[in-house]
């Protein structure tokens, strides 16, 4: 009975292991009709369908969301993973946008990345 009891309050969950999002490298490429490429890579402990990153985010440094990039299934053996979103509009006075992830149990809240953007 010990030992079982023991295995509980030492073993810790599969969603305590998963933690938050890392948001591990983000870039931003200047594409001809002035809008911008995001390619973000992310590394989380995804262990199914209720707990996996399931989107990233790129945002004024205060907080305006400019792009929301979904993500449909979890990456349990693809770890880190880079996805690319195109198409985004950044307003001209925007010089940095920070890259924030997100993950179905913790929400936001791991670590985010800053970029300045190219030809700013």
């Amino acid at each position: 009975m010990m030992a079982l009891l023991f295995s509980w309050v030492v073993l810790p969950s599969p969603i305590a292991v998963a933690g938050e999002v890392t948001v591990v490298k983000a870039t931003a490429h200047r594409v001809k009709d002035g809008r911008f490429r995001f390619r973000v890579t992310l590394r989380h402990g995804d262990t199914g369908w209720k707990h996996y990153a399931d989107k990233w985010e790129v945002l004024t440094l205060d907080g305006k969301l400019l792009a929301r990039r979904v993500l449909l299934h979890p990456h349990e053996h693809e770890q880190p993973f880079t996805r690319s979103l195109g198409g985004v509009k950044i307003p001209g006075h925007v010089r940095k946008v920070r890259v924030r992830g997100h993950d179905k149990i913790h929400a936001f809240g791991g670590q985010e990345v800053e970029i300045e953007l190219p030809g700013r």
